[in-house]
């Protein structure tokens, strides 16, 4: 299965069963229609801040985009278990697959954390638009360099840093100089 096509399937699905129209979550989401459907359609890459928006709209948790089972346990997630991965845009602006989110609680039901290894791929791009969204994020680097824009501040993290923080202050998660990276974040939105 296509990972990266989940996402707009599982949203319109959700949406249609609880009878919301595409202009109710628009209305409710603050996001525009257009937005809407081309997440939908698996023609934009959504970065997380409007996911978590519609998140919000749909009553669900982020992570319940991304499930294929649920788990009430305790969920382990071995090494070769985390390959399979779904690509979120980091700029609403621009479509781009430089993100590869690696999940490593896809089956663990009702859960309030999203944890994720995420492969951040080389880019040229440098035109980063700060976003927010409800909840907190924890990041750990685990090889490169990032560059993580908070607020009026810009934080360096080398590998074995983190930085934990609150996602209501706009914010922008990138690789520094546009270099490869690879980082541990955990996402936590309310629902």
């Amino acid at each position: 299965m296509d990972t990266s096509k989940i996402v707009g399937e599982k949203i319109k699905s959700l949406r249609e069963s609880q009878s919301i129209s595409m202009e109710e979550l628009s209305q409710r989401s603050g996001l525009a229609i257009e937005q809407i459907e081309r997440i939908e359609n698996n023609i934009d890459l959504p970065s997380l801040a409007p996911l978590i928006k519609i998140a919000r709209v749909l009553g669900v948790r982020l992570g319940t985009f991304l499930d294929d089972q649920d788990e009430n346990g305790p969920v382990v997630c071995r090494k070769n278990e985390a390959q399979n991965s779904i690509s979120f845009s980091n700029n609403a602006i621009h479509s781009r697959k430089h993100m590869e989110y690696h999940s490593l609680s896809r089956s663990k039901a009702d859960r309030h954390m999203e944890p994720f290894i995420i492969d951040v791929a080389a880019t040229d791009d440098c035109d980063f638009v700060l976003s927010s969204h409800e909840g907190e994020e924890f990041i750990l680097v685990m090889a490169g360099i990032m560059e993580i824009s908070y607020g009026k501040n810009t934080y360096l993290l080398e590998e074995g840093d983190s930085i934990y923080y609150d996602s209501i202050v706009p914010h922008h998660v990138h690789a520094y100089q546009g270099q490869a990276a690879k980082i541990l974040a955990v996402i936590y939105t309310p629902i």
